[in-house]
């Protein structure tokens, strides 16, 4: 099962659909986190040495969490999904925008 970690700026919208999304997926372990200080669940170092693939949702958050977490961000791998800041939770477009992204970054995982 891999281990993914979904991360957008706050984790209020799009990281947190992206993980209700796959939660239920046997492929998958899932989890989210923000890279503000203001988020909702933010990221940590043990949350990225522990994930198998992180997802992010903007290169600012992948230059981001390269910068704060030099050491373990360089061990893992980091996969931008380039998904803007313009939905809502489980907004149907973001669901979609999700699956097409993050199943293109699997299928080049498992070949």
């Amino acid at each position: 099962m891999t281990r993914l970690l979904f991360i957008c700026s706050r984790n209020h919208w799009r990281s947190p659909t992206a993980e209700a999304v796959y939660r239920d997926d046997p492929r998958f372990e899932v989890r989210s986190a923000g890279v503000s200080a203001s988020a909702r669940r933010r990221v940590t170092q043990k949350m990225l040495r522990r994930a198998d693939l992180v997802l992010v949702m903007e290169h600012e958050h992948k230059q981001r969490l390269l910068a704060e977490f030099s050491e373990a961000a360089g061990v893992v791998r980091i996969e931008v999904l380039d998904i803007p800041d313009e939905y809502g939770f489980m907004d149907p477009e973001l669901v979609e925008l999700i699956r097409e992204r993050v199943e293109s970054v699997a299928f080049t995982l498992h070949g």
